[in-house]
């Protein structure tokens, strides 16, 4: 059957019949992809959760409009009827495009592999430690995998050129001399590279953790190779180099778990209540849904020559309920205080004496 098909095709023009098995090729490669995404659509309707078939046709399906046409075309190449001096050369461009598409089926596959772990662990958790271990490490890893997956098809391009090849063998010779100059050049990006490794599997640090940096309170937004993204409270993005969470002190408060003591203080007389104000704090802290029931304490601190100082201490889950419970906390006593005790509220006292008052009062100003 095969060979009919040839021969009735055998008196066609060289070009027509070369044109023809590329149509081929795209159209064959095309349909295998189609049909085989109607067919995992399909089954990931039926799954109804994450669809881990959803992620490989998002990552991979570009990838695959390329690579299996150029598989079916490089499979074809030996039914081309192209002049003998071109066919290496054509044939070394279908492998290089060949290579170059395999190497984005692999990222894509990285990619769909960070998926379904990004799923396994969510980050939206209250206690999300150990799902913030993994995302840090997945990153770095990530990053380097595909950073690996480029060097790699880079030098598969380049080794299949024989002038390169005999290039190559030749700075051998040099490679130790060269890369000590290299060594010395870049060495603090290869301090920074060692240091994200270091950061990576040691974690002093990770995804979602929240620091104090520089004077600066945010979550940590990315990790890369090089550099660490904090994103500011205010949505500013503060990017330090990954070394300085190695080589200076920083504050993590989320090293060990999301849950954090809060505080909150406040300036009295001293004639305030302070038991009916201990009792009213004990109530706010029932009431309010961002007190996680851990700890709660209200002390008298300080002692000043005008004011008492109060203490509030209350817990929370997570270093936002902490702030937004310290900030209900001082609203809510301060109302409190000052519509049922506002002579507690600071004062400054002052002290006349009668031999004052009769100095005044026979002054020539006062007359």
């Amino acid at each position: 059957m095969w060979n009919d098909i040839l021969e009735k095709t055998d008196h066609l023009p060289n070009i027509i019949w070369d044109l023809m098995l590329v149509g081929i090729s795209v159209i064959a490669g095309w349909l295998i992809k189609f049909l085989l995404a109607q067919f995992l659509r399909r089954t990931a309707a039926k799954d109804g959760d994450f669809s881990l078939i959803h992620s490989s046709l998002l990552h991979l399906g570009k990838a695959f409009n390329y690579f299996l046409p150029l598989l079916i075309l490089n499979m074809l190449m030996p039914l081309m009827r192209i002049p003998a001096k071109d066919e290496p050369l054509l044939s070394r461009v279908v492998e290089i495009a060949l290579t170059l598409s395999f190497a984005a089926l692999v990222i894509g596959a990285i990619k769909v592999s960070e998926d379904y772990v990004y799923h396994t662990y969510d980050l939206k958790k209250t206690n999300n430690l150990k799902e913030r271990k993994i995302r840090t490490q997945l990153q770095f890893i990530r990053k380097l995998a595909i950073s690996v997956v480029l060097i790699l098809t880079a030098c598969a391009i380049l080794l299949s050129f024989d002038s390169l090849r005999k290039l190559g063998a030749g700075l051998l010779t040099g490679v130790g001399v060269s890369g000590i100059i290299i060594g010395f050049a870049a060495q603090k990006s290869l301090g920074n590279l060692l240091a994200g490794f270091q950061i990576a599997f040691t974690q002093p640090i990770r995804i979602d953790d929240v620091l104090v940096v520089e004077g600066e309170w945010g979550r940590v937004e990315e990790i890369t190779l090089t550099y660490v993204v904090l994103n500011i409270w205010d949505q500013r993005r503060l990017i330090l180099p990954i070394n300085y969470f190695i080589e200076k002190p920083f504050q993590n408060w989320t090293r060990t778990s999301s849950e954090i003591l809060g505080t909150a203080f406040f300036y009295l007389d001293y004639s305030a209540p302070v038991d009916k104000i201990r009792a009213e704090f004990n109530r706010l802290l029932m009431a309010s849904p961002l007190w996680d029931r851990r700890a709660s304490a209200l002390q008298v601190t300080n002692t000043t020559e005008r004011t008492i100082e109060v203490r509030t201490l209350m817990s929370a889950a997570t270093s936002g309920n902490a702030f937004d419970l310290r900030c209900y906390m001082r609203e809510e006593l301060v109302k409190y205080i000052r519509e049922n005790y506002p002579e507690c509220l600071p004062k400054t006292r002052a002290i006349v004496e009668e031999s004052a008052l009769v100095k005044m009062h026979s002054s020539p100003i006062s007359s």
